[in-house]
């Protein structure tokens, strides 16, 4: 049997985006059965940490939450999310771009280039341009550094579920579709947390 080609992604240069400032934004969350899904927009002020982020999924959870810290130090960042009501009536994906807004918003720029993770641009942004790009939390070094800080930010709200609801597991799992958490919904019906609107879910609404 021939050999998979490993498709490689090329690291794009941010700085070579105008208008300024150049904003990466990032989302986490879209593939769970539970929780709110969380976007970041960074800024970056200086080359600090430009050679050190990557996507966050690559990263040890300890390794982030010391880079999600410094990325908050050194650079302008703006934190948004979607809830679980929002997921339900809205779906995953334009509820996935209202976080991104939000983040982008939260900044307090009027504009500039933001440079989105993916290939979905982030509707009714007035004052921005836009560019997507497929795979940016591995290429482009804005992205990156919100995928770190969105993934921490929903990770430490995943945690404080996981203490208020211990039947689920949340703060081991996430809320992503595990085995373990597949069960507890079987097990104990869903909790407030959970997206009704999914499959997994559901079917066991009572």
């Amino acid at each position: 049997m021939a050999k998979k080609e490993k498709i490689e992604f090329p690291k794009i240069d941010w700085r070579t985006f105008s208008p300024n400032p150049v904003i990466g934004v990032d989302e986490v969350g879209r593939g769970c059965l539970a929780g709110p899904v969380y976007a970041a927009a960074v800024i970056f002020k200086s080359e600090a940490l430009s050679d050190m982020v990557t996507d966050s999924k690559l990263i040890s959870e300890k390794r982030r939450d010391e880079m999600a810290e410094l990325i908050l130090q050194e650079h302008h960042v703006g934190i948004g999310f979607a809830t679980v009501e929002e997921i339900d009536e809205l779906n995953i994906l334009n509820a996935s771009l209202l976080a991104m807004k939000r983040a982008v918003e939260k900044l307090g720029v009027k504009n500039g280039h933001v440079l989105v993770d993916g290939n979905k641009k982030i509707p009714d942004l007035r004052g921005f341009e836009q560019t997507t790009v497929v795979k940016g939390d591995l290429r482009v070094a804005p992205i990156s550094a919100a995928s770190i800080v969105a993934k921490v930010t929903r990770d430490r709200l995943m945690k404080d579920l996981g203490a208020q609801y211990p039947h689920y597991g949340f703060e081991i799992h996430k809320g992503y579709s595990t085995p373990v958490h597949k069960q507890s919904i079987v097990t104990h019906g869903p909790c407030i947390a959970h997206r009704r609107s999914f499959a997994g879910v559901k079917e066991y609404v009572r």
